[in-house]
Formats: C-alpha cells, structure tokens, sequence
C-alpha cells in the first residue's frame, strides 16, 4: 500500500470536510430522518452492549480525564458529527445506522442518563476496551489485566436501568423487554486483543474462546429471562484484516496472507473459530427458547465484502489507516491517530479503517448495509422483523443505487 494517500494533513492541522462524492450504497442504510419519521418505529427501543465497536460514548464519562486518549479528541468523530463524541472512529457505527433505520434516534450512552426520560428510546451499555469475561480470568491464567469494564458490568448497569424504568415491579418491564431491540455486541474481541498485544500465544488465546462464548451464552439467557424477544448477537470481525495487526504480525512468508484480500490468513481463521462456537451456541439457544428471536450478525462476512470488493462501497483503500502514523498501512508503531506525529487523510469515505484498530464510518456503513438487507443476518433480520414495515421495505428495495453522500 502507498502510505502517500494518507498524508493529507498533520496532526493538529485544518480537519477538512470531504467533498460529495457519488458512492455505492444500499438504500437501507441512508434513510433520512424525515422518512423515518413518517412511521412509528417498530421497535421503540434499542439497547446495546458490547465494546469500542459499539460505544457511543460512555468511554467519555468513564476516562474523560485521561488525556492521553485520542478518541476523546478530534480529529475522532470529525466525518460526521464534527466533533469527538467518545466512538471510535470517524463517524458513525453500526449500531447508529441501525437506530436510524429503525427510525430511533442515536441511542444514548448509559452512563450519560439521569432520567427514565432520558432512556425513552433505550440505551447503550457498551464501552471502548471492554472485555466478556472479567478481569479476573485473565489474571488467574497469567496474563496482566487492568481493571476495565466487562460484560458482567454491564449486565448490572442494565438490571440498575431497570429499577429506574420499573421501579418497585421490574415484572412491570416485561412488555417494554418485549418489544425492544437488543444488540448483544460485538463482544469478546477485546477478550482475544489484550492478550494478543501483550504477547501471549494464539495457541493459549484459543483456549479462552469457550469462555468468552459461554460469557456471551449466559447474558442471552439473562436478557430472555428478563422478557427480551429479539437479540442481535454480532460475531468477530475479520482481525487478520486489522492493520495494526498487518504491521505487528508482518510475515515474509506469501501463503500466511489471504490471496484475494492480502489479510493474514492465521488471525482471520481464529475469528471464524470464535465464529463458528457462537454460531454453534446461538443455534442451541434458539432450542431452547423457540419462541425468542435470536439473530446472528455476520460481522465478519459483511466486512469481508470491503476486503474482497471495496470499489462497491467507494472504498480505496481497505487495508490502510486514515489516521496514523504512516507507513505501509498507514500506521506505525511511533504514533497513533491523535497521539505524536500522526497524519490524517483527505478522505476517510475512501479507507477500510479509521485508526487501525477501528472501521471507517464507511466500512461501518458497508456492515450495516449487510445486516439490513439480510444477507448478513441469520435468520434474515428483514424475515425475522416482517413486522416491521421500515426493514421489510428496505429488504424489498432496489438492492443498490448510486447516491450522493452530502
């Protein structure tokens, strides 16, 4: 990759809108507020949980005094809400594509509520870091862990929002459980990431998978047992795509890479074992609890249709950082997006990642347009909610048109 493309300006520079440009994309996803609006929302609540792939801001009230993290500052945030909000990435994510195609509102942080009012429209539980499993797992298996938010914690900030929503009856939460959207992750990267950095082996990772699979199985049955009907449970994501990853784990060796996208064939295969336990668990849930809708998002299939035709989406270049340190994917290991001597891109429509851990709102909005047309989804989100006339007729539409990101 030519690290040219991702010198447009320095750290600390002008941040430069990017231009309209035409780009490839489903009508799913680009649902104008008004249009949602003109029908009441299927779901009239969306609560999520999960880590940095799905935090809308709670990582601001927990660390906002750490300085020395750059998703508190700009140029985070910078594509479309023009300022940092505490997300990961440029612009928007999945879990904002979904609310606004659903007709809902961004859903709010948790940690950023007072009210029952505040939460009239759900709430977000996920923070940047988190982990499935707990700390402490990972210390009594010898691997150094911070005291960081966990899916357990989660779960308590959930029961706590309950007692303030339902207060003195949670059995009076039943019919809201009912009819709310439940977007359980991703979770569990985080589980495999920290101790990936921190040199641990792939081999001795892969024993944590069940771990973080049965973790994820037990918040399911939590959440059912508290009146829950329909649960999105999005799998990993391609991490041999990742180009941190890319420049950590560089190989001399040609048949480690993935011919037709140039990831590391070793990390994407550990993802799709994690993959396949989950999907194997979710498959065992659903016999369980037949009446409840359990909805595998296959994060790691819609991503991969960056990395194989990134052209369909006006991607330029799927495997290179729009912020960081340069280099040959755009990162190095002297500098990271808002941190040092980084660089940022013109354009971060046209990169796979934001800061190379993290997806570009565009790679974010190829993800959702998967999982709203179905294709990524099993069962197909769009059958599974055929009450809902917002998904049915997304499903139904022209499957892509060229319009005009303003």
């Amino acid at each position: 990759m030519d690290s040219s493309s991702t010198s447009g300006r320095k750290g600390g520079g002008l941040l430069l809108s990017p231009p309209p440009a035409a780009v490839v994309v489903a009508v799913a996803v680009l649902l104008s507020a008004a249009e949602a609006a003109t029908e009441e929302p299927c779901y009239p609540r969306l609560f999520s949980f999960g880590d940095s792939l799905t935090d809308t801001g709670n990582f601001a009230f927990i660390y906002g005094n750490d300085s020395r993290e750059p998703a508190l500052r700009p140029p985070y945030g910078e594509t479309f809400f023009h300022r940092a909000t505490g997300r990961f990435s440029d612009g928007r994510l999945v879990v904002d594509f979904i609310a606004d195609a659903l007709g809902l509102p961004f859903v709010r942080p948790y940690l950023s509520g007072r009210t029952a009012g505040d939460f009239a429209c759900g709430a977000n539980f996920a923070v940047g870091g988190a982990t499935a499993l707990s700390p402490a797992f990972f210390r009594a298996r010898g691997v150094p862990m911070a005291d960081i938010v966990h899916l357990d914690m989660e779960m308590k900030w959930f029961r706590d929002l309950l007692k303030l929503l339902c207060p003195g009856d949670l059995a009076g939460c039943t019919g809201m459980m009912n009819q709310s959207l439940f977007l359980v992750g991703e979770i569990g990267g985080n589980d495999y990431n920290l101790p990936l950095l921190s040199g641990v082996s792939i081999t001795k990772i892969r024993s944590f998978t069940p771990s973080v699979i049965a973790k994820i199985s037990s918040t399911i049955t939590e959440l059912i047992g508290l009146g829950a009907k329909t649960l999105v449970v999005p799998g990993n994501l391609p991490i041999g795509c990742v180009p941190n990853y890319l420049m950590i784990f560089k190989s001399g060796k040609k048949e480690d890479y993935e011919p037709e996208t140039g990831c590391l064939r070793w990390m994407n295969e550990f993802s799709q074992y994690h993959n396949k336990l989950l999907i194997d668990e979710l498959e065992k849930l659903r016999k369980l609890h037949p009446d409840v809708a359990i909805i595998y998002a296959d994060y790691y299939g819609a991503a991969m249709e960056v990395f194989l035709s990134p052209e369909q989406f006006g991607i330029e270049d799927p495997l290179t950082a729009c912020c960081g340190g340069g280099g040959p994917y755009g990162v190095s290991g002297t500098a990271r997006c808002g941190y040092g001597e980084y660089k940022v891109c013109d354009d971060p429509q046209k990169f796979g990642s934001w800061d190379g851990f993290h997806p570009s709102e565009a790679a974010y909005k190829a993800i959702a347009i998967g999982l709203l047309r179905g294709s990524y989804t099993q069962p197909s989100f769009a059958t599974t909610t055929n009450s809902c006339p917002q998904i049915t007729e997304l499903s139904s539409s022209v499957e892509y048109k060229v319009l005009y990101d303003l």
